[in-house]
């Protein structure tokens, strides 16, 4: 089993990644062990996690995400799959579409 987590930094932004292995690559953000982007924005928070079958499937999704926009994430995070469609059909569409 693969993950694709997004955690929410101590600045509001967010970080998307993926491991085998949760619990164990939580206590590294935690610990500051990478000298990353998270090393610089603690507290972390855990703000959604998926499950995949393949390594392969998760890469593709956390590429996938790592390419959204922060409101879309925080659309796909909350299940707000209306503002997520919203959002792929261009800059700024959700906002005309209120």
């Amino acid at each position: 089993m693969f993950f694709v987590y997004i955690l929410q930094c101590s600045d509001g932004s967010l970080y998307v990644g993926h491991t085998d292995d949760l619990d164990e690559r939580m206590r590294q953000h935690d610990a500051g062990k990478f000298a990353s982007y998270t090393a610089r924005r603690q507290p972390l928070q855990l703000a959604h996690v998926e499950e995949f079958e393949s390594r392969f499937e998760a890469i593709a999704m956390e590429r996938k995400l790592k390419g959204w926009s922060k409101a879309k994430k925080v659309a796909y995070i909350s299940g707000d799959w209306e503002k997520v469609g919203a959002l792929s059909k261009g800059k700024h569409q959700w906002e005309r579409s209120r």
